[in-house]
């Protein structure tokens, strides 16, 4: 794992080394700098040392010179690939590197190269001869990759924060990004916090071309929902036979490393399978991590102390405390490279930072909740569509006000927190559902504190897109595709990549294997959600390897309880309420009065709120005029402060 960072065009190598320095915890083994001053050519990068760590310094290049590459990632099927290019004619100088790999590979292949690979990259391959620069993300997102052109340069790197240490790099806030940033919880890509500065969307290359630093962006790969048209005569003994057979093998190729390795560990039955697998297959004993919480309904530790003792691993278990948070949030906030409303960013932090002190790389569960049909969501769904259908949407606005005088609970996932929720999405078009659910504001809370309309199509446009991509899709398939194409990349994946980059720690996801994600979007959905039991197909896939009491206890989620701590002043904005121009102040006022008199939980929006104005404090350098008219101002800084009582 590590991080990449370089340009073409106007700028020099204290640019270049000012953007790799940036990336120091991405990849704290090593650094490599090549320059070409004559074509203005840059490439950047900083090394955690994983495979090969003799043979796999880059910038890499090719024997002739005539290709390079810089690469962020693992190739699980790189021996494979080598022993097929070897026997084509290809010549390798390293040992076992994967990185060498890419370069063989686009020479024989071309821009069809990341069809054939099987991990996490991004990457940026310099074509000498044809003149060209191809930048590609695998297939999710797993591994970021930022781009912008400005000034005459054309740059590029892991974080935005590397980017911008570029001086020809202007990094203005978006005030459509923070429109949607409200409106999901998240940016989605291609969007950035930065106007002028973009993500490249998982499954794209980008090519530019030097002569006229013209570039385009084509699609490889797209995730859909394409159901088998024969079901076996048993399903559940045949497919699960499969899973466990590609979730083995997804596993094994994880297992692949040069440095010591552990497995995350919640109890839950995603990382339970994961390690189940990792201790068959490994010649040493595994060792495993998790998260304790002090507030029992978030607590899981009772759980994967149980997995950890059935597999005998070696646990290590760290509980996340209020005291723990306000040690971790100031550092977090200073180091996160754009706004991200998911609070479990700060457990997994404290998860990555514990492991990283036993292990170099860690395998985990995620993408398993997004393909099996796991979250809360789709429970809802069939009730949804049955309320939309006999109560006339004249009511429906009614009935959300009178759902939201129900007592309100802070425990972790309550019953009125669900309700609350899934009748506010339901005062949308289907379409919407999904986004409004998990959004921290609604489109009209949105207008309220925009003081200004929205635009449903451009808010929600990725979600809209998602939606249309399957126009005879059912509505969990539908349903299925904004979680595992939008949520999935844009969060999860985003909020697991910082934290544990931030502690030089590498994570794998095996359920992310593309063999395993091509066979279980075939799965029709009935076998995922099935009479209201989320993941069927994968809970009857596992029976042979977990007890029952871990395939079907109830799910909690990875949260923390932050709806109490605003209510309770333990989590506060300091100084009073910030001062963000084109924002109402007024809108953030109510919200936190509500939530400190337990009228309301406004959890969602209240995290999301201060966490931007704590990375805009922690950002004094970014330049805050946008179309929101100076989104803040150099006299009116927001500071925030997490205190302990």
């Amino acid at each position: 794992m590590c991080g990449i960072a370089g340009f073409v065009g106007i700028g020099g190598k204290d640019d270049l080394v000012a953007m790799t320095r940036a990336l120091a915890r991405r990849g704290p083994d090593a650094q490599g700098l090549w320059c070409d001053t004559d074509r203005a050519i840059y490439l950047g990068h900083r090394r955690l040392s994983i495979i090969d760590l003799s043979g796999g310094a880059q910038p890499m290049w090719t024997l002739d010179g005539e290709l390079g590459v810089v690469f962020n990632g693992e190739i699980y099927n790189h021996l494979e690939l080598r022993a097929t290019l070897v026997g084509l004619g290809h010549r390798f100088t390293t040992d076992h590197s994967d990185t060498e790999v890419l370069l063989h590979g686009y020479r024989q292949w071309g821009l069809d190269l990341p069809n054939r690979l099987n991990g996490m990259w991004a990457f940026a391959l310099y074509d000498k001869r044809n003149q060209t620069l191809l930048l590609s993300r695998d297939r999710f997102g797993k591994k970021p990759l930022f781009y912008s052109r400005q000034r005459g340069t054309f740059a590029f790197a892991s974080e935005l924060t590397a980017l911008t240490e570029h001086k020809g790099m202007a990094s203005n806030i978006s005030a459509r990004s923070l429109k949607k940033y409200f409106a999901y919880g998240f940016i989605p890509a291609p969007s950035s916090v930065f106007e002028s500065i973009h993500k490249l969307p998982g499954g794209s290359n980008l090519l530019l071309r030097l002569a006229d630093m013209e570039y385009s962006i084509t699609k490889y790969w797209t995730f859909r929902i394409e159901p088998f048209e024969r079901i076996p005569a048993d399903p559940e003994q045949e497919w699960g036979e499969e899973l466990r057979c590609l979730l083995k093998n997804a596993v094994k190729r994880r297992l692949m490393s040069d440095v010591p390795l552990g497995v995350f560990l919640s109890g839950g039955i995603d990382s339970s399978s994961v390690a189940a697998f990792a201790t068959v297959l490994s010649s040493q004993r595994i060792k495993s991590f998790s998260i304790a919480f002090t507030e029992a309904s978030f607590d899981e530790s009772a759980y994967s102390s149980r997995v950890a003792s059935l597999l005998n691993t070696e646990h290590h278990v760290k509980t996340f405390s209020l005291a723990e948070a306000s040690t971790l949030l100031p550092e977090i906030s200073r180091r996160l490279d754009e706004p991200m409303g998911d609070s479990s960013l700060l457990p997994t932090f404290l998860l990555c930072r514990e492991t990283r002190r036993e292990v170099t790389v860690a395998v985990g569960g995620d993408g398993a909740d997004e393909l099996f049909a796991g979250y809360d969501p789709f429970r809802a769904l069939r009730l949804a569509r049955l309320y939309s259908r006999i109560v006339p949407q004249t009511l429906h606005q009614s009935i959300a006000l009178l759902a939201a005088r129900l007592p309100t609970s802070y425990q972790n996932m309550s019953i009125d927190f669900r309700i609350k929720r899934t009748l506010r999405g339901l005062n949308h078009e289907q379409r919407l559902w999904n986004a409004v659910w998990l959004g921290p504001l609604s489109p009209t809370e949105l207008t309220d504190l925009f003081q200004e309309p929205v635009d449903i199509e451009d808010l929600y446009s990725e979600a809209i897109e998602c939606w249309d991509a399957n126009p005879h899709g059912q509505l969990v398939d539908k349903t299925l595709e904004f979680y595992t194409k939008l949520y999935l990349q844009d969060a999860i994946l985003v909020k697991v990549d910082r934290a544990s980059m931030m502690n030089s720690l590498e994570v794998r996801s095996p359920y992310l294997d593309i063999d395993l994600v091509d066979f279980v979007r075939r799965i029709p959905h009935s076998y995922k959600y099935r009479r209201g039991r989320t993941k069927y197909i994968l809970k009857r896939a596992l029976e042979p390897l977990l007890p029952k009491e871990i395939l079907h206890r109830p799910k909690k989620g990875f949260g923390i309880p932050i709806a109490g701590w605003f209510k309770d002043g333990h989590l506060a904005f300091d100084h009073g309420l910030p001062s963000l121009n084109g924002l109402s102040p007024s809108f953030l006022a109510s919200r936190l009065r509500e939530q400190q008199s337990g009228t309301h939980d406004h959890r969602l929006y209240l995290w999301n709120h201060w966490l931007l104005t704590s990375f805009l404090a922690s950002h004094p350098d970014v330049d805050r005029r946008s179309s929101l008219d100076a989104l803040g101002s150099a006299n009116a800084t927001p500071s925030v402060t997490l205190s302990c009582a």
